[in-house]
Parts: structure tokens; sequence; C-alpha cells
């Protein structure tokens, strides 16, 4: 994957943890003059300082395990993207694409489709990798920006954790869920208001519906 990037004449930045693969790149500088590696943790990396005033785009095949972890990571510098292109488990992939009112579609969705836009570029079986892994695999292309581009919340971080709480356990409705949050009886009247049943589930509304939820309770809750 570095190879066929650093071939296109761009700059690319390879960041690699891995002492034995930093090694390999190294020798790929000798080919690639536009080629940079960067050894370190991926999670820690300073994109800005990579960046430097430009949108970059990201490529990899990540960790399975700290998909999640790193997809916030990449939220966090969105400012700074183009797109992201990246190879995750498949059923990840499908939990970022879902939309609202099916099974797969949960925070993680939201926080995907807050921040960009996604699509299933390609499935890949586990056959195509040496050694095969256990699970099945997707490529998959996030197109910044998303959602945040039209939905003007002032307070993403606050907005996030109050997804989290919608979805804290998929099967009780929002009036239960958000119990920590207002009364019962304000959520449901709330709920009305935007056209929605007493026994609503997060799973049923979209990314601008959760942030039309979140933004009349906060007004509400300062109204009190």
């Amino acid at each position: 994957m570095t190879e066929f990037l650093a071939a296109t004449g761009a700059p690319v930045y390879a960041v690699e943890l891995d002492p034995p693969l930093i090694l390999g790149l190294q020798r790929l500088t000798k080919k690639f003059a536009n080629l940079t590696v960067v050894p370190g943790d991926i999670l820690e990396i300073d994109f800005a300082a990579i960046a430097k005033g430009c949108c970059i785009r990201l490529y990899g095949n990540l960790p399975y395990y700290i998909t999640s972890p790193l997809l916030h990571r990449f939220f966090e510098s969105a400012h700074l993207l183009d797109a992201i292109h990246i190879v995750i488990q498949l059923e990840v992939a499908r939990r970022l694409v879902a939309r609202p009112g099916t099974r797969d579609y949960g925070y993680l969705s939201v926080l995907t489709q807050y921040f960009s836009q996604p699509s299933m570029a390609l499935k890949i079986p586990a056959e195509a990798f040496r050694p095969p892994p256990e699970v099945d695999s997707a490529l998959i292309s996030l197109k910044l920006p998303g959602e945040k581009a039209r939905l003007g919340l002032s307070d993403e971080a606050e907005f996030m954790e109050f997804v989290k709480t919608c979805f804290a356990q998929k099967r009780k409705t929002l009036v239960n869920n958000l119990r920590g949050i207002a009364e019962p009886v304000k959520v449901k009247a709330t709920l009305a208001g935007l056209g929605l049943a007493p026994a609503a589930r997060a799973e049923e509304l979209s990314v601008a519906g959760l942030a039309a939820l979140f933004k009349k309770l906060a007004v509400e809750a300062a109204s009190d």
C-alpha cells in the first residue's frame, strides 16, 4: 500500500510502530524521495505537524482491536482530513454505514456519520490474508465532512456523550436511558414535539434527529 501511494509522487508519511516493518519502509525511502517514515503509535501522532496547513488523506490496515479508539483519534483531527480509507473488520464496517432502524445502527454509526460520509468500498474474505484471520474484512471510505457540516453543534464532545447515553442500553427507550439527564415527562414531551412516540429508542433516530433531541433538551435544561 505504501509503495503504491508513494508511486503517485504525492508526499506520503508512513506511520509504523513495528520495528521490522519500519526497516522495510526505510528501504522504500531509497526508491521514493517523497516518502517519509514516522516511527511511532498512530494514536499519538500529531496530524497537524504532518498536514502543515494542508488537508490530508489517511490510508491503512488498522489493528482491529483498536479500531474504535483510532476512529475517535482521527475524528479529533477532522478539520485536517479530506478522506479516510481503511481496512477494518467487516462487522465493524457494517456498523459504520448502518442506517437508523437497523440492527447494526448504534453509537459508532452516529459518531462516524456525524464526522464523515461512510461507504463500504470492498468486502475482503479472510482467505485474502496470510495467515487468514478468523473474520472477514472490508475496505471502508470515509469522506469528510459528514452531518457535522449542516448541524452546527457548538459542543461536539457533549453531544457525543449524549449519544452514548442514548444508546447505553439499546433495548431500553430513550425515556429510560435519559433518566439521568432529564425527567421522563420532559423527554416524552420533547419526543412528541419531534414527532416521535414516547417509547422511541435511539436506534430509530438519525444523526440529525439525535442532534435535534440534544438541542431541545439542552435548551429546556437551561431555561429551568
